[in-house]
């Protein structure tokens, strides 16, 4: 059986692969660049789980090669260790151990000892939650609770304001979780990860989008109020229908404020069933809490009229292909595929079950609310309209 070529990149071509990754480009279009098959690429990026390694530096406390020199012309013309270390502004044990280490006064030689220190101060490193196995408790229950690391770091923060050894940054999750030779945290919390990946993707990776379908006589977003855009006053939704297999769907509503979630069953996608559904969850509300609702341009509000006549909340339509202009219902559908992945049935799911992820999701915290979670800020708001 003929074996394959081993492929081996320079110092240069790794850190481009590098660079590229970070920018979001995939591992196909790497390897177009270097004229390499994408597998080549991830055995670059997989052994530290997609996370650039930090790039190696000496300490500025360090003997530098210039002053190592010094220390070899020194011994060569026969100077003490005392006065070398005057010449160079360093304490006399300092050059001592410098020398003892590299082989003694007659062996000392500047370019070796140089790259035998550097070579000596390259070893694992504990970091933070290996070396505090409370805070790793905390980590992991957390994780199985689907917190996100960026949620976790955050209470934390909020939680322990003033205790460092509680406290822990999201990369240092991700790392744990990615880099597995690191033994702090164990693989299967990475199913708990909302995207199902196992290495770590750029933040700048594209999302791609599908068109959307026509409405007729729909309010442009263009004139939803002022209010309704800078989020000054609660009540105003976001709403979407997602997908799942054998024509299966769920009605997700997005309070713009807050972030609370609503989630309802419907029996397809057809407009009659999604209004209807959307008019039950709307009388559920006091009036004060369910102003206004924003749309994209999905055929299943195609009776928007109807609605807004049951109910007196006003439906505002996003542009044609521009979903992003609900970004909040946007990046909650993205969170709720951790608990209803694409590809599966959704109609397994009764309103009950439904009920109970959205319960769920409402309890995280969200860095966008200051780590407040969205039941306690809905809960405020309810509280307000008594």
């Amino acid at each position: 059986m003929k074996q394959r070529q081993r492929i081996y990149y320079s110092a240069a071509q790794r850190s481009e692969i590098w660079d590229r990754w970070q920018r979001g480009e995939s591992m196909s279009s790497i390897g177009r660049r270097f004229d390499r098959q994408s597998s080549s690429i991830f055995s670059v990026l997989s052994p530290s789980g997609g996370i650039r390694p930090s790039e190696r530096k000496r300490s500025r406390c360090a003997l530098s090669l210039i002053e190592r020199e010094e220390i070899s012309r020194g011994l060569t013309v026969g100077r003490s260790l005392r006065a070398i270390a005057a010449q160079l502004g360093r304490a006399p044990s300092t050059i001592s151990r410098e020398v003892g280490r590299n082989g003694g006064v007659d062996r000392y030689r500047a370019t070796v000892s140089d790259q035998s220190t550097w070579d000596r101060a390259l070893r694992p490193k504990r970091c933070k939650l290996a070396c505090h196995p409370g805070l790793r408790q905390t980590v992991s229950r957390k994780l199985r609770r689907s917190w996100s690391p960026e949620q976790i770091a955050g209470w934390l923060k909020r939680s322990f304001p003033d205790g460092e050894q509680h406290r822990v940054s999201h990369e240092t999750i991700y790392k744990s979780l990615y880099i597995q030779t690191r033994g702090v945290l164990k693989k299967e919390l990475l199913e708990h990860l909302r995207a199902k990946r196992t290495i770590r993707r750029s933040r700048h990776a594209s999302l791609k989008r599908d068109g959307l379908g026509q409405i007729k006589d729909a309010i442009s977003i263009s004139e939803r109020p002022a209010s309704v855009e800078d989020r000054a006053v609660p009540g105003h939704w976001e709403g979407d229908l997602i997908s799942g297999a054998r024509n299966s769907h769920i009605v997700t509503l997005v309070e713009r404020q807050s972030r609370y979630v609503i989630l309802a069953k419907v029996a397809n996608k057809e407009t009659a069933s999604v209004v209807s559904a959307l008019i039950r969850q709307a009388r559920k509300l006091p009036r004060e809490l369910y102003q206004s609702l924003t749309w994209d341009r999905g055929k299943e509000l195609a009776d928007h009229q109807r609605f807004t006549l049951a109910t007196e909340v006003e439906v505002y339509f996003c542009d044609p292909q521009s979903p992003w202009q609900r970004g909040t219902n946007e990046n909650t559908n993205r969170l709720l595929r951790q608990y209803l992945p694409k590809g599966t049935d959704l109609s397994l799911h009764s309103q009950a079950k439904l009920s109970a992820i959205a319960r769920q999701l409402n309890q995280r915290p969200r860095k966008t609310l200051m780590y407040q979670t969205p039941a306690e800020m809905f809960a405020e708001r309810v509280a307000a309209t008594r």
